[in-house]
């Protein structure tokens, strides 16, 4: 019996209907993409149509608008769950700032807080609180939600805010009105993304603007759970322990064994997987009292420079009695920041004995004292002292230290002391930890490493090494106060691994037809290859044509605009617009043109005061954006900022 070759036929039928019915299928695939692109085209119809009503419970119509469905995606909503209302005032900067907030969505609002302090800038996470109507005297605030689950400013250095910009009269005049939408977006991105990062139940499903105000629509969502600490994002703050998770649910669940056993599981399945490996760096300037801890029968403590401070063991004795001791207990937490330890100085009255951890160090008085027993010769009443500098910098390292002051003396001098100077380093410090994401990849045979990216240099890319070894990097850690430079071999490795997660033995499948009907087949001629049941391979040839094409645009026509804008973005060393020549500077714009390229009715769709640059037609502004692109890496990579100077 011989095999009748399938697909030939398969694929004539397939031309044939095709041809005859060409036209309407064009027609309907445009009238889908269209209705497609009208729901889903940009972020405003995806919110509008998916998003918003998913989360609070409205209906979900298909793209066709024929069917609707209502999802529950959320636990609790509220449609007053945040408001946020500002008052600009004369200087440009927000005057008012008031946050209210319906912490139980019951549909009213419980909470509010009021801005103690002008709005002068705005960023993404936070605010910038100068001086009203100018760039001075600024401080830097973010975003942060307290325990008690309470929106807060806490005050930050600049570069832990991000997209800041200026708002007030010395960038410009009415800036806040005049982009009152964007100031009150950016002020309640940065409220939402707070309490969104603090609990991650909650999510905005709609902003509304009416003026000064925009208002959100709220659902608590990802778990209806009490606690914010939900399970769905344990692994935010600790990814690496997904994979023995994994592994742990597939090895006791059925339906993955039995998939695994199946033809389809035994083969060979290879998944690209993303890791770092991060060198953290922490600054810090330890305390005196963070190095040095110190206990006991202090006459006085007394603060001899920065990092530096005399302790006065002493008190009274009595030749007719046993001297008594007074102690001093020295603990040192960081060794490794004493500079010295030293006894410097012993006054007294007669006779007063220093001791270390019970050892007799040194002695002042009538004569010698450096045994146990008493010296005969107490009551003379005279004033001695003595400067033995004992070194205990070596025993304060190794350990604490009791220091003894042992006093014998008579008369109206019955008391002694003794000086203890220890002097610490309370310079920046700086504590590095690596956070190696990739130690759950490197270690396993069945992964291989695919890519490296090293501080910005390719080390490796397929599989291969380039060759190219990155130089050590030099980069500034800490705030104006405490800053340091560290030296490291590297500070960021970016890499992917190809990980084969399961092999089997299924032979591999014979593509062998596939590859004779690609070889041999033409425009007009199809060729197909057939092996029957006996082995024996039959060829044959068919004609064959596919449907004509529909003609279709070069391109999408767009257009370039522009728009005048004033420079208010602001960084660490100011408002840009006050370090350059002309603080105005061109907001750019790119539009989809109606009709299409070569279109007599073709138009530039350009929004209020924007101008337009190049008409509508097949734009390429690939080189323009390289350059940009190309020139922002370069400069990152050359500029070292040093104390203030670029070099």
């Amino acid at each position: 019996m011989k095999v009748r070759p399938c697909l030939p036929v398969a694929l004539m039928l397939i031309g044939c209907s095709a041809t005859a019915h060409a036209q309407s299928m064009a027609d309907r695939a445009q009238a889908a993409a269209a209705a497609s692109r009208a729901r889903t085209s940009d972020s405003n119809s995806l919110l509008q149509n998916v998003v918003t009503p998913g989360l609070s419970g409205q209906p979900i119509s298909t793209i066709d608008g024929k069917t609707s469905f209502t999802a529950a995606l959320a636990c609790e909503k509220s449609a007053k769950w945040l408001e946020l209302l500002v008052q600009p005032s004369a200087t440009g900067d927000l005057g008012t700032v008031t946050i209210s907030r319906d912490t139980n969505f019951d549909g009213s609002f419980d909470t509010a807080l009021t801005l103690p302090m002008p709005v002068s800038g705005i960023c993404a996470n936070g605010i910038i609180s100068c001086t009203p109507g100018t760039w001075d005297a600024c401080e830097d605030f973010q975003w942060a939600v307290d325990g008690a689950g309470a929106l807060k400013l806490t005050q930050v250095d600049m570069p832990n805010l991000t997209s800041c910009y200026c708002i007030n009269n010395s960038c410009g005049h009415d800036l806040a009105w005049s982009n009152m939408p964007s100031v009150l977006g950016d002020l309640g991105g940065g409220v939402v993304g707070a309490l969104t990062t603090a609990d991650p139940r909650y999510g905005a499903a709609q902003a509304s603007i009416n003026g000064p105000v925009i208002d959100y629509v709220g659902a608590q969502s990802t778990s209806c759970a009490s606690s914010p600490a939900v399970g769905q994002t344990a692994y935010a703050s600790n990814p690496t322990a997904i994979q023995a998770d994994a592994a742990s649910q597939a090895s006791s669940n059925s339906i993955f064994q039995m998939l695994k056993g199946s033809p389809a599981g035994t083969g060979k399945v290879a998944q690209t997987r993303s890791c770092t490996i991060q060198r953290e760096v922490t600054v810090t300037s330890p305390t005196y009292d963070e190095i040095v801890t110190a206990t006991g029968s202090f006459e006085s403590v007394t603060i001899c420079g920065a990092g530096c401070r005399i302790y006065r063991i002493g008190g009274t004795g009595n030749c007719d009695y046993p001297p008594p001791t007074f102690t001093g207990r020295f603990t040192v937490a960081k060794p490794d920041r004493l500079v010295s330890a030293r006894l410097t100085d012993i006054q007294t009255a007669d006779f007063l004995q220093a001791r270390v951890n019970g050892t007799i160090v040194a002695s002042a008085g009538e004569g010698p004292w450096m045994t146990d027993a008493l010296p005969s010769d107490c009551g003379t009443g005279d004033d001695h002292s003595a400067a033995p500098n004992t070194d205990l910098s070596a025993l304060l390292r190794q350990g604490a230290v009791t220091i003894d002051a042992r006093i014998h003396a008579h008369g109206s001098h019955k008391s002694g002391y003794l000086d203890v100077r220890i002097e610490v380093d309370t310079g920046c410090e700086a504590t590095e930890d690596l956070a190696d994401l990739c130690s759950g990849y490197e270690g396993q045979s069945q992964c291989q490493l695919l890519s490296e990216d090293v501080d910005g240099v390719t080390t490796v890319t397929g599989g291969v090494h380039t060759g190219l070894t990155p130089l050590p990097q030099t980069r500034q850690f800490g705030s104006a106060s405490c800053a340091l430079s560290l030296t490291r071999p590297f500070f960021e490795r970016d890499r992917q691994y190809r990980c084969v997660i399961d092999s089997g033995t299924t032979a591999a499948p014979d593509l062998s037809r596939g590859a004779y009907i690609i070889d041999h087949s033409t425009e007009t001629l199809l060729a197909d290859q057939t092996r029957s049941a006996n082995g024996t391979v039959t060829t044959t040839t068919a004609v064959f044509s596919s449907p004509s094409e529909p003609a279709v645009p070069a391109c999408e026509a767009i257009c370039k605009t522009r728009a005048p804008a004033a420079s208010t973005a602001a960084a660490p060393v100011g408002v840009t617009g006050s370090q350059q020549n002309d603080p105005t500077g061109w907001n750019v714009y790119y539009h989809t043109c109606s009709g299409g390229v070569g279109s007599t009715d073709t138009i530039c769709p350009a929004g209020p005061g924007e101008e337009v640059v190049s008409a509508c037609g097949c734009l390429d502004e690939f080189p323009e954006a390289a350059v940009m692109m190309q020139s922002v890496r370069l400069a990152g990579s050359d500029l070292t900022c040093n104390a203030g100077s670029v070099q």
